[in-house]
């Protein structure tokens, strides 16, 4: 990809606009899932193979979008991602509605197509950026992400304490999440015309690579403890302190908060510090906080445990993006493999944690986070920046 000065300035925008997009509708659905489980009448073990539904398709679609962006270009490929998530999103607002599962479990497919081919198309384009500007930045694309969330939890709390209906929510947000996507792509960087006398690796060959692959496992534990709040922090704090549901997505869009602020600082920790340093202390902050929302038992312990997973869910996957786009000609296949295998903890996390919810407590199941924080932290040193020891 190439770009002058003023057209990397758009393009950073952009970029920035598709991931506030994103997280937007991301948190739009969120706010929804306390209702959900009430309206499908699901136990938690259910409400955990109904969330399943959104990391299949992501995780099934992600493999290909490398591919896709070599062959198609990223701006083709994330505007059919927009519009499978508004198609998605409009079936849940039905299924909500009428209380029926099978347009519930078809629609988050289809959003999990839609928001994971999303998801590694606007990081492609993120690493294109970065490495234009020759300085970090996408923790802040990242923010674009949380604010987005912040924005989107902020409005479904209101929303749902008034008592407006999914479908008066979900339908309108995923409409505006579409447009705003068609018009913010426009400043994409292009993409460089493919030479095809020059030999090029299979985009199925990074699957083979060992630091791409242990750069994938360590997204995969930091994606399963973002995940895990984004899926139960808000039900974890109405089960396990009996609050009413506005409060428990209150909860949630203050973790939200406090990651888009580790988002915003974090570029100048991560070029002061480097990405294995600044990892490991984040990596301590969330598993410190998660302990602390559980056993903390008052509001003081409670709140600051939230901020403390929020800062430590902060950096790892946009650090991991960065790390496997280090090498601009492979970008788009090995960020979609550490995608897929980040978002694998979307798959298996759901149905996990409510397995332990089952047996232990919506909020003690929480403690999950911290357990597989611990051997994951073996990893980060694959995703250190080129050159360093």
């Amino acid at each position: 990809m190439t770009a002058s000065p003023h057209g990397l300035l758009a393009a950073r925008n952009a970029v920035g606009w598709a991931f506030f997009l994103n997280g937007f509708l991301f948190a739009s659905w969120v706010s929804r899932i306390p209702e959900a489980r009430e309206a499908l009448d699901l136990g938690n073990g259910q409400l955990g193979l109904l969330l399943l539904a959104i990391a299949a398709g992501s995780v099934l679609a992600m493999p290909s979008t490398g591919p896709a962006i070599e062959r198609f270009g990223t701006v083709p490929v994330i505007r059919a991602a927009g519009a499978s998530a508004l198609v998605g999103l409009t079936l849940v607002s039905v299924a909500l509605a009428t209380g029926t599962v099978a347009p519930a479990v078809v629609g988050l497919f289809a959003y999990g197509v839609g928001t994971g081919v999303w998801d590694v198309a606007m990081n492609v384009e993120g690493a294109a950026v970065e490495q234009g500007l020759g300085r970090t930045v996408m923790p802040r694309f990242h923010a674009g992400f949380s604010l987005g969330t912040v924005v989107g939890s902020g409005v479904g709390a209101a929303l749902v304490g008034l008592g407006v209906p999914a479908a008066a929510h979900l339908v309108p947000a995923a409409v505006v999440g579409f447009a705003g996507l068609l018009v913010g792509t426009r400043a994409f960087v292009p993409d460089v015309p493919v030479d095809h006398a020059e030999p090029r690796p299979s985009a199925w060959g990074a699957w083979t690579e060992p630091r791409t692959l242990l750069i994938g496992l360590m997204v995969l534990a930091l994606a399963l403890t973002e995940g895990t709040a984004n899926d139960w922090l808000a039900l974890a704090l109405v089960d396990g302190y009996d609050v009413e549901h506005w409060v428990g997505v209150a909860g949630f869009a203050v973790f939200v908060t406090a990651m888009t602020a580790g988002r915003l600082w974090g570029p100048a920790l991560l070029d002061r510090h480097g990405r294995t340093r600044v990892l490991w202390a984040t990596m301590a902050a969330a598993a410190g906080g998660v302990v602390l929302i559980v056993v903390g038992d008052h509001v003081v312990p409670v709140v600051l445990g939230i901020v403390l997973w929020g800062l430590g869910a902060s950096l790892g996957f946009p650090v991991g993006m960065s790390a496997a786009a280090d090498d601009p000609r492979r970008a788009a296949a090995r960020v979609s493999v550490v995608s897929t295998i980040g978002y694998a903890a979307f798959l298996a996390g759901p149905p996990l944690l409510g397995f332990v919810a089952e047996r232990v407590g919506t909020l003690e199941a929480l403690l999950v986070v911290a357990v597989v924080l611990l051997p994951s932290a073996a990893v980060v040193p694959s995703a250190r920046e080129p050159g360093t020891r």
